[in-house]
């Protein structure tokens, strides 16, 4: 029992505020946003953050007022390629010999001190991963060459690349098991040899540099003692979540044992990385080296291990708050209570990955025997049969396949980027191409525009400095690479004579853009490649030969979407006449930027845009027939998307939903953007009622987060409605409102606008926050069954109208049973 003094700490409000502080980062939403401001995602990883945060006004067509439409795309005379569906690259043959015995490592090197260092060196990629494979030669490299041999008295495992340690499991191994059961086994396996690993009794050293994550950090965890580099690119972390599953090799029960619950729990549920300072305060490292020092300090701490003169690695010592919290069963209770909270609030029940790794946790605590690791791999294999991994891994899987154009024509080689206007746009564009080591020209017409853009850049580099995610040098480099121009500078014809690449970010003007352009092509080399941040003018009409324009062969499209340094999608808009270099050299520094970059056809809306537009008719639809507004809402979240329709219109501003809705029904969308009255939203724009940024919109803001209905809204909606309630079902709604998305994004496949589904569904994802759990509109096709969904859509269609009629590639895909993925 505690003692009174005990219950009294633990019911204390400092005792109650590390216990929130401590739970209240536990679980992000293991999604893009996850996959922007973190996939964010990425690092090469999935959804920096998956689930998309409330999109902001930008990731709508801004403006209206170039509505002077394209011509439609032609329909399609042929089904895209999909590159979900090219066959894997064969791995290189491998013939051991006496200087390579084995394939993913390089030969054992034991030293006079009897330390054996064993190095990854993976020659088919750039990284290192855990395949199985590996784990197959890791056990005969270690049976062979190490286990019997008395000699050795400490192993240090390290990586032969530059590029880093081990950046996880192969997660395609997984992909080709049909039978997700017989994951178990492998799992097993594996384990088996880590406790082989264990017995024989010697110091085990991981001696990091560079990304260890997932798999790579679980075998350094199996480790005695972990040192790792101070350089920006070592990174440690457990990011099988954001893959919807947990990590199968052990994590679950090892990291909560080196770092504590609660800081184990939030590594694992928001499936972030951690850097080297903060590793070795929270006990994952023991020691922090330069790279240069880092195997001659881990072959001594090895040897001092073996001698007894340096102290093998012990879990972090506990707080008295960490050990009321995590050790006591009252403790346990509050903590176990605000994990739920915190996952049911964040996750909303759609995924299913954070709930079994609290259970591989708690059952882990509660079971300190073998049988835990027996409960997580099986965990582990039933998360890898659900269908939201398998929707988790598409994404991922499309992320890595949209890094590459599909022109062949090479890139320029960028050095110095122009960015044109200095407004968020223009300065989110200019930070986020100074952060990947570009020189960059920011220009505006005044030194007080310029300057608000400048601030803007500086206050988010002091945020990172705080957050200490930027050291005070990297803050002061990204500083240095921007230089600040507005036309009272005289010289900025002359900065712009290097420039290999121009950014265009102002109003939405064809006329100033293409004096921009007339402007940009006087100052800069024939090679500049010129890109219009456009979200609504065309950009033939931009490129247009003529006076202003040249050099149309360099004109591309490069949509942003806002804020830009956390949005992790760029959509790339070549038209007719865009040269391959150009488009490729686009796609190039878009991707250095840390951009998932489709290619889309110039068409109204382009992609997202113009998947957007049915939606909003569709939700004036519903407003219309007397469907509240809170219902809506909810419908649309409880479908997995980050916000509702209603909330989302608010938050972008009505004014600019009505006008992306004006504009595209006045398109070539044609039926597909009728059915709803959009007077809804246009007379709101007339009283003044734009949204979150007036305080009045559909709801009434006071604050942050208070928001309600307000009684002349409600006024105004039981006029519009003519006083009518709808009692339409939850799944009605959602089936209503998904439909004209997800047959849109068909139309566009089928239209060319995009290329192949994978492409699809990551602009979807990425550009409006579509539920990552169901994949994208094409993966969730292919899992509710394109034939059952187009029966839906033929059903709403003879109830309400041909907007609801599906694309011709849909009734095809349903005629023919044929899926878009595999």
């Amino acid at each position: 029992m505690l003692s009174n003094a005990v219950k009294r700490s633990l019911a204390s409000p400092a005792c109650r505020r590390a216990i929130a502080s401590s739970t209240a980062g536990i679980i992000g939403k293991p999604a893009a946003r996850g996959i922007s401001s973190r996939l964010a995602a990425s690092d090469g990883l999935l959804l920096s953050q998956i689930q998309t945060g409330t999109p902001s006004r930008s990731a709508f067509l801004s403006t209206a007022a170039a509505a002077a439409a394209s011509e439609a795309a032609p329909k399609a005379t042929h089904q895209p390629k999909d590159p979900s569906k090219a066959p894997a690259s064969p791995e290189t043959p491998f013939a051991p010999t006496p200087d390579r015995k084995y394939k993913y490592f390089q030969n054992v090197e034991i030293t006079p001190g009897g330390v054996a260092i064993v190095r990854f060196d993976n020659p088919d990629k750039k990284v290192n991963t855990l395949s199985f494979a590996l784990m197959h030669e890791a056990q005969s490299l270690w049976n062979d060459d190490i286990h019997s041999d008395h000699s050795i008295k400490s192993v240090v495992f390290t990586s032969a690349k530059e590029s880093g340690f081990i950046a996880g499991a192969d997660i395609f191994d997984i992909q080709r098991v049909q039978d997700k059961s017989q994951l178990v086994p492998v799992i097993e396996q594996a384990l088996n040899f880590f406790l082989r690993m264990k017995s024989k009794g010697v110091p085990l050293v991981a001696a990091i540099h560079g990304p260890a994550l997932g798999g790579g950090l679980e075998w350094a965890m199996w480790c005695d003692y972990r040192i790792c580099t101070d350089s920006p690119s070592t990174k440690m972390g457990l990011p099988e979540v954001k893959l919807g599953l947990l990590p199968g090799f052990g994590g679950t029960q090892n990291l909560p044992a080196l770092v504590g619950v609660q800081a184990g729990l939030d590594m694992m549920l928001t499936g972030k990385d951690v850097r080297a300072d903060k590793a070795k305060k929270m006990g994952l490292v023991d020691l922090v080296v330069a790279p240069q020092s880092l195997e001659k300090v881990a072959i001594e701490t090895a040897e001092g291990l073996a001698a007894g003169t340096v102290k093998k690695s012990r879990p972090k010592k506990k707080s008295l708050v960490n050990r009321i919290i995590e050790d006591t069963p009252p403790g346990q209770y509050v903590m176990w209570n605000k994990v739920k909270q915190m996952v049911d609030k964040n996750s909303g029940g759609h995924y299913p990955a954070p709930y079994a790794i609290v259970d591989c946790v708690k059952f882990g605590l509660a079971n300190p025997g073998d049988a835990k690791f027996k409960h997580e791999r099986e965990e582990f294999a039933k998360l890898a049969a659900t269908k939201e991994s398998d929707a988790l891994i598409g994404i991922f899987d499309g992320m890595n396949q949209m890094k590459k154009p599909s022109v062949t024509a090479d890139p320029l080689s960028v050095k110095k980027v122009a960015v044109m206007g200095a407004g968020l746009m223009g300065a989110g564009i200019a930070q986020v191409t100074a952060e990947k080591g570009y020189q960059v020209l920011l220009k505006d017409r005044d030194d007080a525009s310029l300057g608000r853009g400048i601030s803007y850049m500086t206050d988010n580099w002091d945020k990172k400095l705080k957050r200490k995610r930027m050291t005070k040098y990297q803050h002061n480099i990204n500083s240095s690479r921007v230089v600040p121009l507005s036309d009272q500078t005289e010289s900025w014809k002359r900065h712009f004579a290097g420039a290999d690449l121009v950014i265009e970010a102002v109003f939405e003007n064809l006329e100033l853009k293409r004096k921009i352009v007339q402007q940009v092509e006087e100052v800069t080399p024939d090679h500049c490649v010129f890109a219009t941040n456009t979200s609504a003018i065309p950009i033939a009409d931009i490129a247009a030969p003529g006076e202003e324009v040249k050099r149309p062969e360099n004109i591309v499209g490069m949509h942003y979407f806002s804020p830009v340094p956390s949005m992790p999608l760029l959509e790339i808009i070549p038209h007719a006449g865009t040269s391959g270099e150009a488009l490729s050299t686009a796609f190039a520094v878009g991707t250095k930027q840390g951009k998932t970059c489709v290619v889309v056809k110039d068409v109204p809306g382009f992609y997202v845009n113009r998947c957007l537009g049915p939606i909003l008719v569709e939700f004036c639809a519903l407003v219309k027939e007397g469907v509240p507004l809170d219902k809506l809402d909810k419908a649309m979240k409880n479908f997995g998307m980050p916000v509702g329709p209603a909330t989302l219109i608010d938050e972008v501003g009505v004014d600019v939903a009505s006008k992306v809705a004006t504009y595209l029904a006045s398109a070539d969308l044609g039926v597909r953007m009728t059915g709803g009255d959009l007077s809804l939203m246009t007379n709101m724009v007339d009283k003044g009622w734009l949204g979150r940024k007036s305080k009045q919109g559909f709801f009434t803001y006071s604050g942050k987060k208070d928001k309600k209905l307000g009684p002349e809204v409600e006024a105004y909606l039981n006029d519009f409605t003519s006083g009518n309630v709808s009692n339409l079902g939850e799944v009605d709604i959602q089936d209503r409102i998904a439909s004209r998305l997800i047959n849109e994004a068909a139309k566009c496949l089928e239209d060319e606008i995009i290329e192949n589904p994978v492409a699809g569904d990551i602009g979807l994802v990425f550009g409006i926050g579509f539920a990552p759990f169901k994949g994208g509109p094409f993966r969730y096709l292919d899992s509710v069954g394109v034939s059952s969904y187009v029966d839906r859509m033929n059903g709403f269609a003879d109830q309400l109208g041909g907007q609801f009629e599906p694309c011709q590639l849909l009734k095809d895909y349903a005629a023919s049973g044929k899926k878009f993925h595999g």
